[in-house]
């Protein structure tokens, strides 16, 4: 008889005062105790972490740990604020509308606060690695701060991730994809990291816009032309995962669905044995 495993996973819930954010900031930790005999941990951030407790995260990453398929991986869910698009947003440029105010105040939280807190919380010295993920705007938030700091952050996870974020309206007649998407123009101006990883997630119905009318939704072509972009830096398929489910759509069940492939593709067993 196979029997369903115990929950080895706990999770913890912690309300932090950000000095930077002006504002509490809830936070979730999802660990085995188990993970504290090992000699390394590594950390995984995760944007938008009210819908991991949407997903049940405790169980999908409980699943894949007691079956021995990926190594210790330490998540904290990072819930959103009110003022999500300002903080979500790229750090170094503002959208077309002024967005992205406050993302530069959200690094700083994450980098002076959370994984300070983290640490002494935990009594962790330091982490193996540390990585990011993110949801939608979150995704794109998550691999900005990763991009703008590649000597802190290893792996980044980018689901339905909202790359399309430019500093110009694509109505103007000026508007061009490659120069006016910021994530594009940073990665392009940017410096080649050869240690970064990348995960980018999509469905096939995460919308239905195609502004430039090729019969390719926005979020595909966005990834596709990301990962173009990556490739020409001097990324290689070794460097990115692309993961297009098939009717995903933009919403918890699909990043649900897709979530045990990201973390057995970046802290699976059996792929580094």
């Amino acid at each position: 008889m196979v029997t369903k495993a115990t929950l080895d996973i706990n999770t913890d819930n912690f309300t932090l005062h950000s000095i930077f954010l002006e504002r509490d900031v809830l936070v979730d930790c999802y660990y085995s105790p188990d993970y504290f005999n090992k000699e390394v941990i590594s950390l995984l951030l995760v944007n938008d972490g009210q819908d991991l407790r949407t997903m049940q995260f405790q169980h999908i990453l409980n699943d894949l740990y007691v079956q021995q398929k990926i190594e210790p991986v330490f998540c904290v869910g990072i819930h959103c604020a009110p003022d999500r698009k300002n903080e979500y947003g790229t750090a170094n440029i503002l959208d077309y509308k002024g967005r992205g105010a406050k993302a530069a105040l959200f690094t700083q939280f994450v980098m002076q606060e959370l994984i300070p807190f983290i640490r002494k919380q935990y009594a962790i010295i330091s982490f193996k690695e540390k990585s990011f993920a993110g949801f939608s705007l979150g995704g794109l938030c998550a691999l900005d701060i990763v991009w703008n700091h590649p000597d802190e952050f290893f792996k980044v996870g980018v689901f339905s991730g909202s790359l399309w974020w430019r500093d110009k309206d694509q109505e103007d007649p000026d508007f061009n994809e490659d120069e006016h998407r910021i994530m594009q123009r940073q990665v392009r101006e940017g410096n080649y990291y050869p240690w970064l990883k990348f995960f980018f997630e999509v469905g096939t119905q995460d919308e239905t816009a195609d502004r430039n009318n090729n019969g390719v939704i926005d979020s595909i072509d966005d990834a596709l032309s990301l990962i173009e972009t990556l490739q020409q830096k001097g990324y290689t398929e070794n460097d990115i995962m692309y993961y297009e489910l098939q009717d995903g759509k933009h919403d918890v069940p699909t990043w649900a669905k897709a979530f045990p492939t990201f973390l057995q593709w970046g802290w699976g067993i059996s792929a580094k044995s």
